[in-house]
């Protein structure tokens, strides 16, 4: 078994990894200006997708240009998420030479799409070797997986992102599958964080704090997982969160799928207390000055309504911005 690695490595972004030259694991782009893909395109026979976040998933669609087709396998959310995903980047760089698909690709998915629950394996075809590959739950977001490929001789595990430890939105993984070689993400490798309940206890403490004083609290949060998440740690905690941005789209689409949550219950009595900003007649203004708590897209602060909330806030030492995932080098 041979390894080539496309994005990914020594980088936060754009993961992709060819196996044989035959078999992709992830296809993803990574957030900067102008956006970085993957360094080559390959053309795989077949393609396996750890999970829906655009530094794995977010350039799918540009291997189904021509008269490619190559079945691309993933668990039933992240099959919504990467369409959602898609057509943001469509929304936002379409137009440009730097976004390698177009909105004909994405409808193409699904045609060539296969949906897989977690730990039932099943075989995948590519470049004349018959893969087993199994998906374990990575604990990351709604659908994320652990990848195991097994080609008879060697078998590998790509972790994609994951978590050990439960989050209120998914559990944290159990599964630790054999393997003869891993390939880990690593992005916190040399991170030890703080206990998650903690966390949570000094984001809501600021939070109150913020708004009592009579301050607005603007939280960029990515779309997926994090706005999910929060929105969980708010309902906690008794605050009731305004939702902007593609996060209100992917919430949604989330309730689809209840067997991939850790509490479908908690996550629907958040959806139900938070309140989904429209971006009509001026709302986005009033409530920046009504001292109030906003979950917004980007996380990473590079699009999406978090840019017109920001220039509202700024001027008042009173207001507060807590970011709440990764920023990558690069990003504002």
């Amino acid at each position: 078994m041979e390894v080539e690695f496309l994005g990914g490595a020594r980088e936060v972004g754009r993961s992709a990894v060819l196996v044989d030259d035959a078999l992709l694991i992830d296809y993803g782009l990574l957030t900067a200006d102008p956006p970085q893909y993957p360094v080559r395109g390959p053309e795989p026979d077949a393609v396996v997708v750890s999970h829906g976040h655009l530094d794995h998933v977010g350039a799918v669609p540009a291997l189904l240009k021509g008269d490619r087709r190559p079945a691309i396998h993933w668990t039933p959310p992240t099959a919504d998420l990467t369409r959602t995903l898609a057509r943001d980047t469509l929304k936002l760089h379409g137009t440009s030479p730097r976004c390698p698909f177009s909105e004909e690709h994405v409808a193409r998915l699904g045609e060539v799409e296969r949906r897989h629950g977690y730990a039932e394996p099943f075989v995948v075809s590519a470049g004349g070797t018959d893969y087993e590959v199994t998906l374990f739950n990575a604990g990351h977001i709604p659908g994320s997986a652990h990848v195991l490929v097994d080609d008879g001789e060697t078998t590998l595990l790509y972790t994609g992102d994951f978590h050990t430890d439960d989050q209120r939105l998914v559990s944290g993984t159990t599964a630790r599958p054999d393997a003869d070689a891993v390939i880990c993400e690593a992005t916190y490798a040399d991170v030890t964080h703080e206990e998650r309940r903690a966390v949570e206890q000094r984001w809501a403490e600021r939070v109150q704090t913020t708004m009592w004083e009579g301050g607005t609290v603007v939280a960029p949060a990515f779309a997926i997982g994090r706005t999910q998440e929060l929105m969980l740690v708010a309902a906690a905690n008794d605050l009731t969160p305004y939702v902007d941005g593609m996060g209100i789209e992917v919430t949604r689409l989330v309730r689809q799928y209840p067997d991939f949550l850790r509490d479908a219950e908690a996550f629907r009595k958040a959806k139900g207390a938070a309140r989904f900003v429209t971006g009509r007649d001026g709302q986005r203004e009033r409530i920046a000055a009504d001292n109030e708590l906003i979950i917004t897209t980007s996380g990473m602060l590079a699009g999406g309504p978090v840019r017109s909330y920001l220039p509202k806030i700024r001027g008042s030492p009173t207001n507060a911005v807590t970011l709440t995932g990764y920023q990558v080098e690069g990003c504002p």
